[in-house]
């Protein structure tokens, strides 16, 4: 069994509420993609996203919060953790990603309903740590499954959320012509 799959588990376990997750990171290659690469399945933790139009809500579910350090708080002695979790705004995403996500098979899973960006956004994201080797090879991984063209690309890079952060523009500007050179024309 993958990390990922561990980590959800527990998570779930100790809720007593439904709750859509949007998983980003290895999890979301590990549980979103089939023949994802191997060392997806050996990541240390569960990267979400929080949608802008769930914010609010989210933040008050205190059951939640509680059930997340009661699953980190469990898994510890693992090395295995939930603590990212990303406003959308704080990613790299299109504008609309929202409106694109999709939803990921969760068999033994009670309250937990996942979902992933769709597959250009989630290079997006990929891109935050600019030339990374990882998340470079992610990345190349995602476009060559899906077939992502150059001018995918390019239309995502100009319909993104504005990047705020010096270190996270010069992060995109790093990886964009990696992550380019990966697409086909």
């Amino acid at each position: 069994m993958n990390n990922a799959t561990i980590i959800l588990q527990t998570l779930d376990s100790h809720l007593d509420h439904g709750l859509s997750l949007v998983l980003y990171g290895r999890a979301a290659l590990i549980l979103g993609f089939d023949n994802a690469p191997t060392e997806t399945a050996h990541s240390k933790d569960v990267d979400c996203i929080i949608p802008l139009s769930s914010l609010e809500e989210m933040g008050r579910d205190q059951q939640f919060w509680d059930a997340q350090e009661a699953t980190n708080d469990q898994l510890r002695p693992r090395g295995l953790y939930i603590t990212h979790l990303f406003r959308a705004d704080e990613v790299f995403l299109r504008a609309t990603w929202e409106k694109d996500i999709v939803a990921i098979s969760s068999p033994g899973l009670k309250w937990l309903r996942l979902f992933r960006p769709a597959t250009v956004d989630l290079v997006l994201t990929k891109m935050m740590r600019g030339d990374d080797p990882q998340d470079m090879a992610d990345a190349k991984f995602m476009i060559e499954r899906d077939k992502i063209t150059r001018k995918q690309l390019e239309e995502a890079f100009s319909v993104m959320n504005p990047i705020e952060l010096v270190e996270l523009r010069d992060a995109f500007t790093k990886a964009r012509p990696i992550v380019t050179g990966f697409a086909s024309d």
